[in-house]
């Protein structure tokens, strides 16, 4: 069995190859040629005295899907919950309290057909990059193709990758403009960027600026609280969001101005939304706004089951709304057969982890 780092991972799993294997699992799965079982949180009435109000959090998620040729279990063990800025915006953080001032979270990978384990991987670069590469899949599929200016919510580790991906599907794009509620963060944000992608990267002071003429509105964000009134959105405007209610705890990017308006709402999860009873994204249907029914998945958009867009005036909304142990299987997967060509990461004979009698 391998075990690959953080490090391992990243040098050589890039923004492509995740976009690759991420559009091929969701089609399977929407097929049914993967399977899912949906992400559950288990808070744990066990607090540390230097964080008040932070809990422990053991988080799990498992899928897979027959390309890939394996099952993934993704875990993470937190200690979670909210920090409040000194501007006031609230967001969820996790603690780094493992030994060394470092988190857990792991990815185990199981073969579907020797049934042995394969490899077990850091999950964080993962994470953020599956998250950023799902979230363009929807752009690509529901934004206007001519879009030049997009809005980026968010300046931190989801909003790199989202920045990236983004430009990668939409690449007429020449002007993005950055809000964060720290004026320091979205202008290194911006700065970086501008000088890494060569495009207009430009902070701006208030979040209506990072809204009214935006093609494109990405939120990549922790907040508990929308990050801007859906009022003032323009005609046309493609949303992506990937923080929902997740059965625990009432945060959301999206208001509920933002869900009516919207012509089209596309989620990656329709089970997940029960399950996690995400109150903003069943809104629009208790309101009589639309139907369950029209709110479609990603996968039926590249099956071709369902559309994306159907006119340049719509406005549509991606949900971004969990992630799915299918997600590990299809990325993890590419990663371990990209480090097993370079010979990246450590081997642990895979003996002491098989046993001679029945489970």
């Amino acid at each position: 069995m391998r075990i690959l780092s953080n490090d391992d991972v990243q040098k050589v799993l890039s923004a492509e190859e995740c976009l690759d294997a991420l559009q091929t699992a969701y089609r399977e799965l929407t097929r049914g040629e993967g399977a899912n079982r949906p992400r559950n949180h288990t808070y744990f009435p066990v607090e540390d005295e230097r964080y008040p109000g932070f809990r422990y959090r053991f988080k799990s998620q498992e899928g897979g899907n027959v390309s890939s040729g394996v099952w993934a279990l993704r875990i993470t063990s937190d200690l979670a919950g909210v920090e409040t800025l000194p501007s006031g915006v609230q967001r969820r953080r996790l603690i780094p309290a493992a030994p060394g001032e470092r988190y857990v979270g792991l990815v185990t990978l199981y073969s579907l057909t020797t049934l042995e384990p394969l490899a077990m991987l850091h999950d964080s670069w993962i994470q953020k990059m599956r998250v950023g590469a799902t979230s363009a899949l929807g752009i690509r599929e529901m934004a206007r193709e001519d879009v030049t200016v997009a809005g980026m919510f968010g300046s931190g580790w989801q909003a790199e990758a989202h920045l990236e991906t983004l430009l990668l599907v939409r690449p007429s794009v020449e002007e993005v403009r950055v809000y964060s509620p720290t004026a320091e963060h979205r202008e290194t944000f911006a700065k970086t960027w501008s000088e890494r992608t060569g495009r207009r990267i430009v902070a701006v002071d208030h979040p209506r600026d990072a809204v009214s003429g935006c093609g494109v509105v990405t939120c990549a964000t922790a907040t508990m609280e929308p990050c801007f009134e859906g009022a003032w959105l323009d005609p046309g405007t493609h949303v992506t969001a990937i923080t929902s209610p997740d059965g625990t705890a009432t945060r959301r990017e999206l208001d509920d101005a933002t869900f009516d308006r919207a012509d089209r709402i596309v989620v990656l999860s329709r089970e997940q939304v029960h399950h996690d009873k995400q109150y903003d994204i069943l809104g629009p249907v208790e309101r009589g706004r639309m139907s369950w029914e029209d709110i479609r998945e990603l996968g039926e958009l590249l099956t071709g089951d369902a559309p994306g867009r159907r006119s340049d005036d719509e406005i549509t909304v991606f949900a971004n709304n969990t992630g799915m142990g299918v997600q590990f299987a299809a990325v993890c997967s590419r990663a371990l057969a990209l480090a097993e060509e370079r010979g990246l990461g450590h081997e642990v004979p895979t003996g002491w982890l098989l046993e001679e009698t029945s489970p």
